[in-house]
């Protein structure tokens, strides 16, 4: 069962209402614009059989018309021939030709009508079918956007991280178990005569750089008396 009965429906619908009711915005805005598509469909076959029936009407127009013709030809002999009843059944039947073509010019103004009835709702079908496909869009775009950040909250309140934040902090564990490691191997090892020597290397080098700092430091200060007397 469709959504809408009739055309009628469809342009005098409120998307917003409809999809404000809807379980599933998205199913219902993709079933509306399918109706929506299928009736524009059928409108259109419906001005098309509109527009071949005129044609056909014309073409009969034009034949009866030839008719009339021919049957006024028919009494013009007839009267120049002295025979006026003949005359008469001859203007009868071309009478006969022309309320028939009346008749089909009347339903040809009927059908003008109805093809004007039909291109004014397909153009309202057409703009309520962009409005669908602009709410479908937007309902996909914020349901996306929705189940993201469904996605996002369920990433960082879920069992997932705080089991990755534990492995986490168990490799830490690993790691200053390792560094411990490390570090114990080197308590209570004697150091090499190489390593001694070099360490007497550094302290010299050190002893030597106080000794040039200080002497930097006492020429320094002898001189600030000299400067004051001046």
């Amino acid at each position: 069962m469709g959504i809408f009965s009739r055309t009628r429906d469809i342009i005098a619908a409120n998307m917003t209402d409809l999809l404000d009711r809807a379980e599933d915005p998205a199913k219902m805005i993709r079933m509306i614009i399918l109706e929506m598509e299928e009736t524009l469909v059928e409108v259109r076959a419906s001005a098309a059989r509109h527009i071949a029936d005129q044609k056909e009407m014309r073409r009969q127009i034009g034949k009866l018309n030839q008719v009339q013709d021919g049957w006024i030809e028919k009494a013009e002999l007839a009267l120049s021939r002295g025979r006026e009843d003949l005359a008469k059944a001859a203007l009868t039947e071309k009478q006969k030709a022309a309320d028939l073509a009346e008749q089909l010019h009347e339903e040809i103004s009927a059908i003008d009508e109805a093809l004007g009835a039909c291109e004014a709702d397909i153009t309202k079908l057409q703009n309520k079918l962009r409005e669908a496909r602009a709410r479908q869009n937007s309902v996909s775009t914020r349901l996306e956007s929705a189940h993201n950040r469904t996605r996002l909250r369920e990433m960082y309140a879920g069992q997932k991280v705080e089991d990755a934040f534990s492995r986490f902090e168990l490799l830490e564990r690993r790691v200053d178990y390792a560094e411990g490691r490390a570090d114990a191997a080197g308590l209570g090892v004697q150091k090499s005569l190489e390593e001694e020597i070099s360490e007497l290397r550094s302290a010299d080098k050190v002893d030597a750089e106080l000794a040039a700092l200080k002497a930097r430091v006492g020429g320094g200060g002898s001189a600030a008396p000299s400067r004051e007397a001046e």
